[in-house]
């Protein structure tokens, strides 16, 4: 919760009152649509486990005992914003990350394609019509020195009936080109989020 502060001032700018404010965990239901909804996700990276809410698949890139933190503020009014930070990274390495429709898994094709507001019929999607960071949650970073990395989505919509449950972390900055669209390298690890 220690974002909340960054994202409730366009928020309460907007007018939107914060009575109907809900928090979530990674492991919790997200409550039902209101007209102002924050969630926050933190997990310690670590081998699959059954239960486990934030799974690194390669090590040599995202290290057992790296941490991420996500959180979210949707309404409305403002759409979606959405905060990652991460710690315990190579230092000075690009990653790509975007929010996935299932949950984290056995293997990071168990987190599924990226969120879409507007689902492209094609699938895979590599069309940049839909695979783009206004139709997508996309939060590339870069880490410093130290291996802490961090970034930030804005979009102009909220979560209806569907909503992304994941935020996996990729191998490389996002693509933008037709036929490559959205694709990022491999799936390096994942936290669940109760977006």
């Amino acid at each position: 919760m220690r974002f909340l502060p960054k994202l409730l001032p366009a928020a309460l700018a907007a007018g939107l009152s914060v009575t109907s404010l809900s928090a979530t965990s990674a492991a919790a239901t997200p409550a039902a649509t209101s007209a102002l909804h924050f969630t926050a996700a933190h997990g310690t990276f670590a081998a699959y486990a059954p239960g486990g809410q934030a799974v690194t698949y390669r090590p040599d890139l995202v290290p057992v005992g790296a941490r991420a933190h996500v959180s979210a503020l949707s309404a409305s009014r403002v759409g979606t914003t959405t905060v990652l930070v991460i710690s315990g990274l190579l230092p000075q390495h690009e990653y790509g990350a975007h929010a996935h429709v299932n949950s984290c898994g056995a293997t990071g094709d168990a987190a599924g394609g990226h969120f879409q507001h507007v689902p492209d019929p094609v699938k895979p999607s590599v069309d940049p019509a839909y695979a783009n960071p206004r139709n997508e949650i996309w939060l590339d970073f870069t880490t410093d020195r130290s291996g802490i990395g961090h970034a930030t989505s804005i979009v102009d919509w909220t979560f209806d009936g569907r909503r992304a449950k994941s935020v996996v972390i990729h191998e490389t900055h996002t693509h933008t080109n037709p036929g490559h669209a959205g694709t990022a390298g491999g799936r390096l690890a994942c936290l669940d989020v109760g977006f």
